[in-house]
């Protein structure tokens, strides 16, 4: 069987080469004029660099042209496009028609793959986009395994790409308006404002017109509770919760379809995206990692395969808790997340190896550090990680000792080859540029409970939720 590819994204050069180091087989890029992502930090300068490494590697990268245009943007196609062939990616993401007939006619070399955004949730769509010239079709997160693996059935001759990792938005395939509407920033310009994740205040307007303050207080915040109840699904409860920080009616959990990976993989699927592309090299890193040895296993024993073996690792990411999105067919209130809408996880972020200077690690400091303190690196190519100690810590630049070290712009420690359990040797082979390193949160009270919560709800939608033979 032919091998599935890992797609992780890269919102920036130092993001994209560690996807790569990580074990991500090819990631997608693109520039604020020429895509959704709007937050990009490539230059032309960064792309062509990231291109030149990624292809050093032996690996893929793609840019991205899916943006619907308006009039404006067509005016600039051709500076656009000229751009692409000068860059020479492995593909082009593309979700407006016209952009696509554009790069047929203008770009032809140019492997034309469409976009999520451009919604294709059948067979009968992938065959329209084949017989245009596409060279790949996204699949929209709306379609269940049932109906990919019929699409996959029907179309057995064109590569197939669906996510597997990610944050879930409210609207069709990203095609929102919400925030359009809300703030004048055009999701589909990749200006999303995410409406959807703000949190809102109950109100009711008596008979007179007056409109009055729903009060949530310690004395009857126990008292009762809102539901939402939908016409059609009698019986079928959505529970409105409001605290001190308000209520979130429109906040999803983030996929991960890890506990269906081998489903995936078992009806050839092509390439498995990862979304986050205004995520940490941290998360890109872990991500990566987590599901790169997932694959290999899968197709080294499928029959031993087990899930639960990747689990620690994304559960160790900040999340919003975990939901299957579509997967699985009808999504239920499980998949929301009524009662935060900022992230929850026992790990951060602790930094990278920026640079081996000798047998100096030059490490990148992205969260505090205490003396005594751990922080625990990530090996890449293996599910093994290095634990550290250190008791102080040396300034990179001007040799300052202090017995702390916070994260600043660009504040980096010097860690001296003793520091180290194991030869410097040994540990620069293992932990090479780029590597990332994470430090225990210690989640407590309120946090601690609710994050033990949606590790359980996840455990009982896997459970109650079972792909039918």
């Amino acid at each position: 069987m032919k091998k599935a590819e890992l797609l992780l994204p890269a919102g920036s050069l130092v993001k994209l080469k560690t996807a790569i180091l990580y074990g991500a087989d090819a990631v997608y890029a693109g520039t604020p004029d020429m895509s959704l992502r709007t937050q990009s930090k490539f230059t032309l300068e960064d792309l062509k660099e990231g291109i030149d490494f990624v292809h050093a590697m032996g690996k893929k990268i793609y840019l991205t042209l899916n943006l619907y245009i308006h009039n404006e943007e067509a005016e600039k196609l051709p500076q656009f496009v000229a751009t692409l062939q000068e860059l020479q990616p492995d593909g082009v993401l593309v979700a407006d028609p016209g952009v696509f007939y554009y790069l047929q006619k203008n770009a032809p070399e140019l492997k034309r793959f469409v976009s999520t955004q451009a919604n294709i949730c059948s067979a009968q769509t992938i065959k329209f986009w084949q017989s245009m010239g596409a060279s790949l079709c996204v699949l929209g997160r709306e379609v269940t395994f049932a109906e990919m693996a019929e699409i996959r059935r029907q179309c057995p001759d064109i590569p197939l790409e669906c996510f597997i990792h990610g944050a879930m938005c409210m609207s069709y395939s990203g095609r929102c308006l919400i925030s359009n509407f809300m703030a004048d920033r055009s999701a589909n310009k990749g200006k999303c404002a995410h409406c959807c994740r703000w949190h809102y205040k109950m109100h009711l307007r008596l008979k007179d017109g007056t409109v009055k303050e729903i009060e949530i207080n310690q004395d009857n915040a126990k008292a009762f509770e809102f539901l939402l109840e939908e016409e059609f699904r009698p019986g079928e409860y959505y529970e409105v919760v409001e605290d001190d920080h308000g209520g979130y009616l429109l906040n999803s959990k983030d996929m991960c379809l890890m506990p269906r990976l081998n489903e995936i993989l078992a009806i050839g699927m092509d390439s498995l995206k990862v979304e986050g592309r205004n995520k940490t090299e941290y998360y890109a890193g872990t991500v990566a990692r987590a599901y790169r040895q997932a694959i290999d296993d899968y197709y080294a024993n499928p029959q031993s395969w087990d899930y639960n073996k990747y689990m620690n690792d994304l559960y160790a990411l900040q999340n919003r808790g975990y939901c299957l999105g579509f997967h699985d067919g009808k999504l239920t209130n499980i998949s929301q997340n009524y009662e935060y809408t900022r992230t929850l996880g026992e790990w951060l972020f602790a930094g990278s190896i920026v640079e081996w200077q000798g047998n100096d690690a030059i490490f990148e400091i992205r969260n505090y550090i205490n003396s005594g303190e751990f922080i625990e690196f990530l090996v890449p190519g293996t599910m093994e990680n290095i634990r550290l100690i250190l008791k102080e810590f040396e300034d990179a630049e001007s040799g300052e000792i202090t017995p702390r070290v916070s994260a600043g712009e660009g504040k980096k420690i010097r860690i001296r080859p003793q520091n180290w359990a194991q030869p410097v040797d040994e540990i620069k082979k293992l932990l090479p540029q780029y590597v990332i390193a994470r430090k225990l949160q210690g989640l407590k009270g309120e946090n601690k409970e609710m994050y033990e919560r949606k590790k359980a709800e996840f455990a009982e939608l896997i459970d109650n939720c079972p792909l039918e033979e």
